[in-house]
């Protein structure tokens, strides 16, 4: 009779075994689905906890940008636009627009696989694009500085003029870097709309080489631009909350 109860205490203990070990599996699948990787290894970004910090990034980018533009329309509308309540507003919205990016790059480099070439070309082109954001952003944080110290126009073309002086300055933060930002975000949805379909449609790089294209001819265009910007990602971000 003892030999029974042991043996059946035996089974019981492994079959709690067996269950606890099958709810820490369950448990990293959930895990998988949630977070930076899934079954196969390829890189989700729009899935649980990891959806929301991406999806609303790829909404608030282009809003945000949009509303650079707009604002930088009014104030030259209404006011001689320089140091001023309109500069600061519409230049810390281009700010937040442009870090609005980083998740983005971050959150979707991944998508593109984990094998071979597929990863190596989903890392290059979002550390592209992020570099490219850095030097916007010491862009943006120039000119609200210059705002802020400026008593008028003339004193902050002055000081452009000396900041813009220094060697390096002009290639590194207003012409060649930051084109990187603008060529990283194409080059990584042009291989996702290769790779990742689903997620991706095949025109969303084309709409985003009309936005970007518009916003380089003439900045009166900026809220044409991010609204191109805007539809592009839309889909995109719909496909990762699924």
């Amino acid at each position: 009779m003892t030999t029974r109860r042991m043996t059946t205490r035996r089974m019981a203990t492994r079959r709690m075994a067996t269950e606890r070990r099958g709810g820490a599996a369950g448990a990293g699948g959930v895990t998988g689905a949630t977070g930076t990787t899934d079954a196969t290894g390829a890189g989700r970004a729009g899935s649980g906890a990891g959806r929301m910090p991406v999806g609303a990034a790829l909404l608030a980018g282009p809003v945000l940008m949009a509303g650079y533009g707009v604002v930088r329309l009014v104030g030259r509308v209404v006011s001689d636009y320089g140091p001023g309540v309109w500069w600061a507003v519409a230049h810390l919205l281009f700010l937040a627009g442009v870090l609005a990016f980083v998740p983005v790059f971050l959150g979707l480099r991944g998508l593109a696989g984990e094998r071979g070439g597929r990863r190596g070309a989903g890392e290059v082109a979002a550390w592209t694009g992020l570099v490219g954001a850095a030097a916007v952003v010491a862009q943006a944080v120039i000119d609200l500085t210059a705002g802020f110290v400026s008593a008028d126009k003339e004193a902050m073309s002055e000081m452009f003029d000396r900041v813009q002086g220094v060697p390096g300055v002009m290639p590194l933060v207003y012409t060649v870097v930051p084109m990187l930002f603008w060529l990283g975000l194409l080059a990584l949805l042009t291989l996702l709309a290769f790779l990742r379909r689903d997620l991706v449609p095949a025109w969303t790089p084309v709409l985003v080489l009309a936005g970007t294209v518009a916003m380089a001819v003439n900045l009166d265009l900026l809220p044409v631009g991010a609204l191109c910007l805007g539809a592009a990602l839309l889909p995109v971000r719909r496909g990762l909350s699924h």
